[in-house]
């Protein structure tokens, strides 16, 4: 197990609630540190974004909690419909990033016994509050979280397994159940990798160097999303259609597998390349003179689909789900060789600030 930045600063921010609380001798610290683990933030960036909310849920809070203490008494019953009322109240001014918190105050003001209330709730509003801002203090102080190696190698990984996927798939080698199955993780680890291209986003450079270089590293890594989307399209069209493809004549099956395969280690080499491990020449497969073109293979279909037809007796709904799978695979094709424009200008402007992979855990 590895320990990462956030649960290093999940304890540096209770550790600090639990101080700061003590210093200001406010009651029941512990309060405070249950605050700070709802408070603590993935990014600097979402930690100024959040800050204001969080206030805004902690006053709401508050308020629905002395009103209803006030009025109605301290009871189980109370406090639910004190909840009810304040989880109403925080969705209708959008503020749902900051409900859990909003939740605590009110639990911990209503949970009261004797004594002035007013007082009492002003009290564990502050120590809530004092929890809140410690997290701030430790999420934009201690480790900025770098997000930037986690999701290259989380796209890497997941890259390669849809591409395994694929090459099974064109040759008819895998169990339909698997391939479905693996259809549903791939969408589930992909929304993943989605999060973390989000959390990269929203660090914030100091500089105006570094700003331009983030924004260009941006672009790069959203096509490589996109291009993963089309890989992941692609791998559906062959496993909904695997029976029209296993009965395709061998010339155009045999045409669509090594197109596929070109284009998948296409896809490898531009990782690498991205990387500064592959020689720029190396990722050259679009244009080589074995390398059918695009209205090529869009011919030899047309001539495929004629002599479909010229069959008596023949179905005509292979042809249509066929032109599925091809277009998948253009669709494909043209988003690597928009990735490689981009891979290959962004190194030839910032070649210094290029990625350099290290050794990182995968999502």
């Amino acid at each position: 197990m590895k320990l990462g930045a956030r649960i290093l600063k999940t304890g540096l921010a209770i550790v600090l609630a639990f101080y700061v609380a003590t210093w200001l001798e406010l009651p029941s610290p512990i309060f405070a540190g249950i605050a700070a683990i709802f408070a603590l933030q993935p990014s600097i960036y979402r930690s100024y974004k959040t800050i204001i909310e969080q206030v805004q849920g902690n006053i709401i809070g508050a308020v629905v909690a002395v009103i209803f203490g006030t009025v109605f008494g301290h009871s189980f019953a109370v406090v639910g419909f004190a909840v009810i009322v304040t989880l109403l109240i925080m969705m209708r001014f959008k503020l749902e990033s900051s409900i859990s918190l909003a939740l605590v105050t009110v639990i911990v003001i209503l949970e009261f016994q004797q004594g002035d209330f007013i007082e009492f709730a002003v009290l564990r509003f502050l120590t809530v509050m004092t929890g809140v801002l410690a997290a701030f203090i430790i999420n934009l102080i201690f480790l900025p979280p770098k997000y930037e190696e986690r999701l290259f190698t989380s796209i890497k990984y997941l890259q390669s397994d849809i591409i395994k996927w694929i090459r099974l798939a064109v040759r008819q080698a895998s169990e339909h159940t698997s391939t479905k199955q693996s259809l549903r993780r791939l969408r589930e680890q992909y929304e993943r990798v989605s999060s973390l291209y989000k959390l990269f986003k929203e660090e914030r450079p100091y500089t105006k160097k570094a700003r331009h270089v983030k924004f260009r590293k941006l672009v790069v890594y959203r096509q490589m999303l996109i291009t993963m989307t089309k890989s992941i399209e692609l791998l559906n069209r062959l496993h909904l259609h695997e029976n029209e493809l296993s009965q395709m004549p061998e010339k155009f099956h045999i045409m669509i597998q090594s197109r596929l395969d070109y284009l998948l280690t296409y896809h490898e080499q531009l990782l690498l390349k991205y990387t500064g491990k592959l020689k720029a020449e190396h990722t050259t497969w679009i244009g080589q003179e074995e390398f059918l073109q695009r209205n090529e293979v869009m011919d030899v279909f047309a001539k495929y689909i004629v002599q479909e037809h010229a069959k008596e007796g023949e179905e005509e709904f292979s042809s249509y789900h066929l032109l599925h799978i091809l277009s998948r695979i253009l669709d494909y094709e043209e988003n690597l060789e928009h990735l490689d424009t981009l891979i290959t200008s962004f190194q030839q402007h910032h070649s210094k600030e290029s990625f350099k992979e290290k050794n990182e855990e995968v999502i």
